[in-house]
């Protein structure tokens, strides 16, 4: 005979084991809705908006001038038009109102923006308006006009374009983003090009060290995982016909591993006993004859390019520099000096510019003599990652009588702070960097992608470095890079009501996580809300179990039933502590179906899920959601993730979250239902 004792202690078991429970379901017309975002980025320096919007039904598009860049603008209006309405925006007929592109070149387009009140002289400038009778972007040139009409695609709505008067003109000459070549330099650049240029780029920065040029080739070290010398050529024609200038960066002189791929080149090792060789020797004209340069020209060609970085930075953090003895009697300045004159002379010669990082030739030890023996047409990339408001380097280099570029990062004050500091010192311009690594550019969009959320906050500053900085980066980031429909999908809310474990309010600290009222989820408001793209019912979590002993006495897993039919599920889900590990599995979704066929949806952290504390979007698998503050000012999110169902005709019986018992234990909030139905 069981004892109470023990059948009290079995009950507790199972209760902690596994739980089950129906849920309520209520149908909604709006179960996702994809709408526009209201923020404009980059922040126009002058913009206002009359109440008021321009009716989609028979407009039209026209283009006055022969610049290839007015033609671009209407194909990126067009594409606009199509991914976000499923609609054609047509060429313009001349009875109806029309979106018109033209530059101050045309007399009659001169004379509206100036009788508007918006005309812009400044390189790059737009005026644009949009009132009952059209929508009409004018540039101050060509390429201002491309960018009026990124600004009006921010405009469009399903109602209609919102009205809107503006005049705009970006503060810095050079606007730079940091892109990679790659094996999968397909996938990721197409979209990454056209999202630079929404964005209000004029320039990209391409990592090439591993083109596979027919230099490399020939002398066996080009890398099977670079990319194509014919790839590289289609992504330089693809940044130029979005308003990119193309300046590829081939890092020479230190960080040159990949002139020795495959064992290569062991005679211009810079220092003869480096188990990993990391810089060439500059003694030895081979560098040149046989790497270097023959490389220098097929890039000039294949880039179309006015500037070639050249890296030159970081020289002395590797290998010992100089090493060899006719090295170290010249000495690191002049073995540096005459490199660098070397190559900026061959360059000079096919007609392209040079570029360098700052770092080795302006550091605290040379700066007061190596500089005055480089030439003075050098562009000089400053970078510095740290947030800041005030980094005088900009200026002393400029001061030294060199052009000079910001280079930022993705810690958020740094592109805003670099930026304005860039502006003040009269800079040629800002590089928003990009370190991805080799041969992982798929990352951007899932594994490092928060340094794809700091081009969107770069872009804001390099602009407009006066603007307030860029709010919901993150949602910007992952709507440019894959745009969807501005349109409603019906569905169901779930309530997880009978299902919740804990509550999202700890006035006892037996709530959320146990810590007490001021670091819980109280301000994530209870009932049905719009929480990113989704509608969601909340009333409490179905937290689980993990390793901390504060959710010790939670069931491991949870089931929901169903009973119906979606095209998809989002999830509004989070941990209630951080993982250990990326890409650890913390738990996973069961979806069960009611012929008893059953899919599971892994938890992997970072990628799938994060802590509600965990601030950082490594991944855009999971939408943005939920983001506020505790009682006590800490910043805390809860990302939602999108499971899209395979089998959308059939009817889910149910949905069980199970949890692993990691640190890292799941805690849904809210479950949605998109499409289906009975």
């Amino acid at each position: 005979m069981t004892s109470p004792k023990s059948f009290l202690a079995l009950s507790l078991f199972a209760l902690a084991t596994a739980h089950a429970a129906p849920a309520q379901i209520t149908p909604i017309p709006d179960a996702r809705a994809q709408v526009p975002n209201t923020q404009l980025v980059p922040q126009p320096k002058r913009a206002e908006f009359p109440a008021g919007t321009l009716a989609l039904t028979g407009l039209s598009v026209r283009t006055l001038g022969n610049a290839p860049e007015l033609g671009w603008a209407a194909r990126d209006l067009k594409a606009e038009w199509k991914t976000r309405l499923g609609a054609t925006l047509p060429e313009a007929t001349a009875s109806k109102p029309a979106i018109t592109i033209g530059t101050l070149a045309d007399a009659e387009l001169a004379a509206r923006a100036k009788a508007a009140g918006l005309s812009t002289t400044a390189a790059e400038g737009y005026a644009l308006w949009v009132d009952a009778g059209g929508a009409y972007i004018v540039g101050a040139d060509a390429q201002g006009a491309y960018q009026g009409a990124q600004t009006l695609r921010q405009l469009l709505t399903p109602a209609g374009l919102r009205f809107a008067r503006i005049s705009d003109s970006p503060a810095l000459k050079e606007r730079v983003a940091m892109i990679y070549l790659d094996q999968y330099s397909k996938g990721v650049n197409d979209a990454l090009i056209p999202l630079l240029a929404a964005l209000k780029y004029n320039a990209v920065l391409v990592m090439s060290n591993y083109v596979q040029w027919d230099t490399a080739r020939a002398g066996g070290y080009a890398h099977p995982g670079g990319a194509s010398k014919a790839e590289a050529r289609r992504v330089a024609a693809l940044a130029r016909e979005h308003g990119l200038e193309v300046i590829p960066l081939i890092e020479t002189l230190g960080h040159v591993q990949w002139m020795y791929y495959g064992g290569a080149n062991k005679d211009l090792f810079q220092d003869p006993d480096s188990q990993n060789p990391y810089a060439y020797d500059t003694l030895n004209p081979a560098t040149y004859s046989r790497v270097l340069f023959p490389i220098f020209k097929e890039a000039a060609e294949v880039f179309g390019a006015k500037t070639i970085h050249i890296g030159h930075d970081e020289v002395r953090n590797r290998d010992r520099f100089p090493a060899r003895a006719n090295g170290k009697a010249a000495g690191f300045e002049k073995l540096f000096v005459d490199d660098t004159v070397k190559i900026h002379d061959y360059l000079k010669s096919l007609g392209v510019n040079t570029m360098i990082w700052h770092d080795s030739a302006f550091s605290d030890s040379v700066i007061a003599t190596l500089p005055a023996k480089l030439p003075k047409d050098i562009q000089v990339a400053y970078w510095n990652y740290a947030p800041g408001t005030d980094y005088d380097m900009l200026g002393r280099i400029a001061g030294l009588g060199f052009p000079v570029l910001g280079a930022s990062w993705d810690e958020a004050g740094n592109a805003e702070g670099l930026a304005r500091s860039a502006q003040k010192a009269g800079a040629l311009g800002m590089i928003q960097t990009r370190w991805t690594g080799y041969f992982g550019n798929p990352s951007i969009w899932d594994g490092q992608a928060q340094q794809g959320v700091a081009s969107v906050r770069a872009a804001g500053a390099f602009w407009n470095p006066e603007a307030k900085a860029v709010v919901n980066a993150e949602s910007i980031y992952r709507d440019l890079y894959a745009p969807v429909a501005y349109r409603g999908t019906a569905g169901a809310t779930v309530s997880l009501r009978a299902a919740a474990t804990r509550s999202l309010t700890d006035d006892d600290e037996k709530g959320w996580i146990g810590k007490g009222p001021d670091i819980d989820l109280r301000n994530l408001k209870p009932g049905v809300q719009q929480i990113g793209a989704y509608r969601f019912d909340i009333s409490g979590a179905v937290m689980l179990r993990g390793a901390r002993g504060a959710v010790g006495d939670l069931p491991t897993k949870v089931t929901l039933e169903i009973g119906r039919k979606a095209d998809a599920v989002a999830f509004l889900h989070t941990t209630g502590w951080p993982g250990a590990l990326a890409r650890e599995n913390i738990g996973h979704y069961e979806i069960e179906y009611a012929d008893g066929s059953k899919l599971v949806q892994p938890l992997e952290y970072g990628r799938h899920i994060r802590a509600w504390t965990d601030l950082l979007p490594t991944s855009m698998i999971p939408a943005p959601g939920w983001a506020g503050q505790t009682a006590d000012g800490l910043a805390v999110n809860v990302p939602i993730l999108e499971w899209k169902n395979p089998k959308p005709g059939a009817v889910i019986r149910n949905i069980t979250l199970v949890s692993e018992g990691k640190n890292a234990n799941p805690a849904l909030i809210g479950l949605t239902l998109i499409g289906g139905g009975k």
